[in-house]
């Protein structure tokens, strides 16, 4: 128990010094988390709302491989793809083997499932009847769209807040495809685990700790968004 102390101890004072191997990890972590949940977003949420509104032939194939996708190791995708980006391989042309660019697209890839099986579900949840509803008006598809995303909005930031969970705290996929090269392409989870195989217990801890701040403060801030509207909607309905 001493030995975690000490090493806690030494990993707050390393924070607060502002050591700058902890500082450049934290503004690539952010990066790579931002950028890879944005695409993610834009790309799952339309096919989410595809498999959860829409009545097509293959919709259940699509909604099982979505779930399925929820169960994706990273490792094997990590390994997948850095097969696929050596150079005389089939992306090799794009040069994106051991580089920042890489790791954005290995962890837009496994955050992309999430957002389409979670929103998908969000949508799925909103009742048939108001759908029905809006279309019975003449709402189209657009708007339709719009309707269940207002409606299904705590479920839908809950895909988004699990996506972003996914591309900060991932390790597999990043040192895989990234190479886990310090200075360029090295995350805080991915630098975590490279201090421990070292013995460098202190940074490791201090990394840790600023991990999951870093996670606590943007997952706080999206739980914030999310529940402004909850909030505001209970307020109404309450008796006066």
């Amino acid at each position: 128990m001493h030995f975690l102390w000490e090493g806690l101890r030494q990993g707050v004072q390393l924070i607060l010094h502002g050591n700058s191997y902890i500082v450049q990890l934290t503004w690539v972590t952010i990066r790579v988390a931002a950028i890879s949940t944005a695409v993610a977003s834009l790309l799952g949420l339309p096919l989410g709302l595809a498999l959860g509104l829409g009545r097509f032939r293959g919709r259940r194939v699509g909604l099982t491989l979505g779930n399925a996708g929820l169960a994706l190791p990273p490792v094997m995708l990590g390994l997948v793809l850095s097969l696929l980006m050596f150079p005389q391989a089939p992306l090799g042309g794009l040069h994106l083997l051991f580089t920042l660019n890489g790791v954005i697209v290995a962890q837009t890839l496994l955050a992309f499932p999430i957002v389409v099986a979670l929103t998908a579900a969000a949508v799925q949840a909103v009742p048939a009847g108001l759908i029905a509803q809006a279309r019975a008006l003449g709402a189209g598809t657009r708007h339709v769209w719009l309707l269940a995303l207002r409606e299904a909005r705590v479920g839908v930031m809950a895909a988004v807040i699990a996506a972003l969970g996914s591309a900060l705290s991932e390790v597999g996929a990043v040192v895989l495809v990234g190479g886990n090269i310090e200075g360029s392409d090295q995350t805080l989870a991915s630098a975590a685990l490279e201090q421990v195989d070292a013995g460098h217990f202190a940074q490791a801890m201090a990394i840790g700790i600023v991990l999951l701040g870093l996670i606590l403060l943007l997952a706080g801030a999206l739980t914030v968004l999310q529940q402004r509207g909850t909030v505001a909607r209970v307020r109404v309905r309450a008796p006066s």
